[in-house]
């Protein structure tokens, strides 16, 4: 498999320009990368940007914090079909996740998951705000409500993938689940140990390096 078709090239910092997203679907017709995972505000853009190519465009809901009401995920996620995405990562609702109200946390992934049929989705889990057991837990639910894969972080609370967080993630999904590791992938040897540990996708901003070698 070539590297470069298991990477979400991804650019979701606040600041990112007009330019940036130019550039960073510029690398990945160049490099012949999986997606860009950008923010919903530049949907349309990356989709005309890569019209004519087979580079999917991403975009996350409920980014970075996952507090929004269903509703406001529900509606994010068609908004964002409506305007070119391929594919839809989600942020759960950590907050009742934390508080025990897994019912909430299922309706909120299963919502979503009825808003994008057809489409891949990716559920973030944020591992680095869960214990072990919630970790379980959220895999659980997310392959309940039916997602596509589940996806370590946001990369926006201080902490990002681990290879031991994804060989957990892997064993907590079905196979017919994928694991998608994102948040700190900086180099060759993070990119290697997340496939190794069960990652299947990879979302990061170092695509370029991660594929040179740098």
């Amino acid at each position: 498999m070539n590297p470069a078709k298991l990477i979400d090239h991804t650019i979701l910092k606040p600041v990112a320009s007009k330019e940036d997203v130019r550039r960073i679907c510029d690398e990945a017709k160049q490099h012949g990368f999986f997606s860009v995972c950008i923010n919903p505000y530049w949907v349309a853009y990356a989709k005309e940007l890569l019209q004519g190519t087979d580079v999917k465009v991403c975009t996350v809901i409920g980014f970075p914090l996952g507090a929004n009401t269903t509703a406001v995920k529900e509606y994010e996620t068609r908004d964002a079909l409506k305007n070119g995405a391929d594919e839809i990562d989600m942020v759960i609702n950590i907050g009742a996740l934390k508080s025990g109200d897994y019912d909430t946390v299922l309706n909120d992934i299963s919502a979503v998951r009825k808003a994008c049929e057809g489409h891949i989705l990716k559920v973030i889990i944020e591992t680095s705000q869960l214990t072990e057991e919630e970790k379980v837990k959220t895999c659980e639910l997310a392959a309940k409500a039916g997602a596509d894969f589940v996806k370590t972080s946001t990369g926006f609370t201080g902490g990002g993938a681990t290879a031991a967080d994804v060989a957990l993630m892997r064993k907590s999904v079905p196979a017919n689940m994928q694991v998608k590791a994102s948040g700190g992938v900086r180099s060759r040897e993070d990119f290697d140990a997340m496939v190794a540990a069960g990652a299947t996708r990879i979302g990061a901003s170092s695509g370029v390096k991660i594929i040179e070698g740098k």
